[in-house]
């Protein structure tokens, strides 16, 4: 058992999970002869070795900061929002249906609009799991496990019956947005060797500042992560947990939607029909959970899994690696996330000995009388007592 600091192994645990995946991923490579430095060299390389990839690389973390927030503000008020997919999809197809039906609109006005109609639609879906959960006690694993396929299909019908045929190229794919409504910018993706990198990351950057400030400045987010370490402590306080607990999915839904915004104004620049539910849903999931649910955290876990996704492709054409691989080294990093009790029994957090409240000088400690803390300090002063 190793003594660390709280705060180290806070650090530690995600650290150790990423390299113990790579280390399970370069474990199958040997068992099937593969050259696990040849491979992980191929993935950096594609990934991160030329401007092209760097630049694919940020635009796929783009969409998981989104739907990363979503599940840490969910996680924050003690529930596990795993209808992050739905609520993305949800905000993809609304945000592109917005953009087409408006092409006149200047570019001021659309992009806006359409951003909020994708952030609307995804915080409906992850609202009614949270209505349902709020007034109802109805468990949210199953509600939204639900939703990601009431959506799925919800969205396929809507474009092939209910979206006018001026939208759509057929039945299965809309007619690219015009350049007003497009996150596109052509002087970022040049400056990026030509790739599909867009303005989404700016808005990355943006909902991550704007999650720091709701999660560690506001009364909204004390309450939200109050409720979430005591639903019961909170109401005897005066909070009220229904609200917290809509809010929490209304807010968790929201930013999940402009992650599908970014996918169909950013990265498509149209809508197409999904067969399954969308990626970006589970993997925000999984960058949330190895990002400790903080903002920075967050952000270094998103570019991680977009460099193994990127590079992934690379190890494949270059090193002939299956691209399976990328599955299996990123569910072992989840593996030994969720496998808490074993790092509780490597790490063990020191006790500290400082007192809060060192004594000064015509200082005393006072009584332990049930009421008054041994450790509560009285201050001399012309023969009073004086807290």
């Amino acid at each position: 058992m190793i003594k660390v600091s709280a705060k180290a192994k806070h650090y530690l645990v995600p650290i150790i999970s990423v390299f113990a995946g790579f280390l399970v991923g370069a474990i199958i490579m040997l068992i099937w002869s593969y050259n696990p430095i040849t491979a992980y060299a191929s993935m950096f390389t594609s990934a991160l070795g030329n401007m092209n990839g760097l630049g694919e690389t940020i635009r796929e973390a783009t969409p998981l900061i989104f739907t990363a927030i979503g599940f840490a503000i969910a996680s924050k008020a003690g529930f596990f929002n795993i209808g992050l997919p739905g609520q993305a999809q949800a905000g993809w197809l609304t945000s592109v249906w917005v953009v087409l039906s408006n092409p006149n609109l200047p570019k001021y006005i659309l992009l806006p609009l359409a951003i909020i109609a994708g952030a609307f639609a995804g915080a409906i879906v992850a609202g009614i799991a949270g209505f349902l959960r709020a007034y109802f006690g109805t468990n949210e694993v199953i509600t939204t496990i639900m939703l990601n396929y009431i959506v799925l299909y919800l969205c396929q019908y809507l474009m092939q019956q209910i979206m006018p045929a001026s939208l759509r190229n057929d039945t299965d794919t809309t007619r690219n947005i015009p350049a007003n409504g497009s996150l596109h910018l052509d002087w970022l993706s040049q400056l990026f060797g030509n790739s599909r990198i867009n303005a989404g990351i700016f808005l990355g950057i943006i909902a991550l500042l704007i999650y720091w400030f709701l999660m560690k400045k506001t009364t909204v987010g004390f309450e939200i992560k109050a409720v979430g370490l005591n639903p019961f402590a909170s109401h005897y306080a005066g909070m009220s947990a229904k609200k917290n607990i809509i809010l929490s999915m209304l807010l968790s839904g929201a930013f999940a939607g402009i992650g599908g915004v970014v996918q169909g104004l950013g990265t498509y620049q149209n809508y197409f029909t999904q067969t399954s539910s969308i990626a970006i849903g589970w993997d925000g999931l999984s960058v949330a959970l190895l990002g400790n649910s903080t903002a920075w955290g967050i952000l270094i876990a998103s570019l991680l899994f977009s460099t193994l996704k990127i590079g992934g492709l690379g190890m494949q054409t270059v090193a002939g690696v299956p691209y399976e691989i990328v599955s299996i080294v990123i569910a072992a990093i989840i593996f030994f996330i969720a496998i808490k009790y074993v790092f509780d029994l490597l790490f063990k957090v020191k006790k500290t000995t400082t007192e809060q409240h060192p004594l000064k000088k015509g200082e005393e400690i006072g009584p332990d009388n049930g009421v008054d803390s041994p450790n509560l300090k009285l201050q001399k002063k012309d023969n009073l007592h004086e807290f």
